[in-house]
């Protein structure tokens, strides 16, 4: 019998990966919190709020008690996803028994205390089989069984190879990492990016400013993913570059909407109101420009995103301040 997977979250990427995984796989349990929700989709057999035009597979099962998920998964034949936003991490990893293994699909750092993910898990389950699953990915096409690379993180091999195992397919393929912080950076730091490429486009300065800031962002997530202890290289790859290009020129991209949205004047409570679902930039942003301050690494296109969002600067007067910036060296790989 293969890796029992239990997907702790109901959103849209949560799901995405419940229907990707159970069309080959016959034991997937999707638990959402709300038991009214998980009516829904029993009766509907698809989550017509996230995904309506991604039937379930008839092997899916439905629930909304946790201990029964969570049951699912113990042991070394299972493996826990959680797919709630960053906030919830924690909540939802003390839920969560030391021979639970468990991997993350969100992207940020925790509000508040500004940790990693791995870094929380450090703290509540330090010996307990932990990672991260991540890269460029729009849940709907994930659903709808478009092609599509993800990467999954751990210092734990044997956990990295599990999540290659539940969930590679035809339409999904699964690299591993052994680089959990790298990915992790990338993860967080390529929503911030979105939002400042989403201004940019929506002020309309063009196809050149755009790989310019795709290009310097990413020269700024790589020097704080290294000071915060990964590899360099990682950040070449589809948590990095992959997920950044994604993020900051997909028409999917809530960030980018984000962005989008800041260029054209409206405020940023209505474009959240408006928008629907959680978009993970907004809320990592002044994060990661307080961990980069506290490393004493240089992140001015963050910098200015987090002047944007807090309305100290309109989006031109951020992009005037970066073009004002003294003019150096673009200097080694990064």
């Amino acid at each position: 019998m293969g890796t029992k997977l239990a997907i702790l979250g109901a959103g849209a990427w949560g799901t995405a990966l419940a229907i990707s995984a159970a069309r080959h796989h016959p034991e997937v349990l999707l638990w959402a919190r709300d038991a009214a929700q998980v009516a829904d989709m029993q009766a509907a057999r698809c989550n017509t709020r996230y995904l309506p035009d991604a039937p379930f597979p008839d092997s899916l099962r439905l629930t909304h008690d946790l201990n029964e998920a969570v049951a699912h998964a113990r042991g070394t034949d299972g493996l826990v996803i959680i797919g709630t936003p960053m906030a919830a991490l924690g909540s939802m990893l003390q839920s969560l028994p030391d021979d639970a293994a468990a991997l993350w699909l969100c992207k940020g750092f925790e509000k508040g205390s500004g940790r990693l993910g791995r870094e929380i898990a450090e703290a509540l389950r330090p010996h307990a089989r932990n990672g991260v699953l991540s890269g460029p990915s729009f849940a709907n096409e994930v659903a709808l069984g478009q092609p599509t690379a993800l990467v999954a993180a751990s210092r734990d091999t044997a956990l990295a190879e599990q999540a290659v195992a539940a969930f590679h397919s035809d339409s999904l393929r699964v690299y591993t990492s052994t680089d959990p912080i790298g990915v992790e950076v990338g993860g967080a730091v390529k929503n911030v990016l979105a939002i400042a490429t989403g201004i940019a486009d929506g002020l309309n300065l063009g196809l050149n400013a755009r790989a310019a800031l795709i290009t310097r962002g990413l020269a700024e997530m790589t020097r704080l993913g290294v000071a915060l202890g990964a590899r360099a290289d990682t950040f070449m790859g589809l948590s990095g570059l992959g997920d950044l290009v994604l993020t900051a020129t997909g028409n999917l991209s809530r960030n980018r909407t984000v962005g989008l949205q800041l260029a054209t004047g409206k405020k940023l409570p209505q474009i959240l109101q408006d928008l629907g679902h959680v978009a993970e930039g907004v809320y990592s942003a002044a994060t990661v420009w307080q961990r980069a301050q506290s490393l004493g690494v240089s992140m001015p296109i963050t910098e200015a995103v987090v002047a944007v969002l807090d309305d100290r600067l309109s989006p031109a007067q951020a992009v005037g301040a970066l073009m004002s910036r003294e003019a150096k060296a673009e200097g080694g790989a990064f």
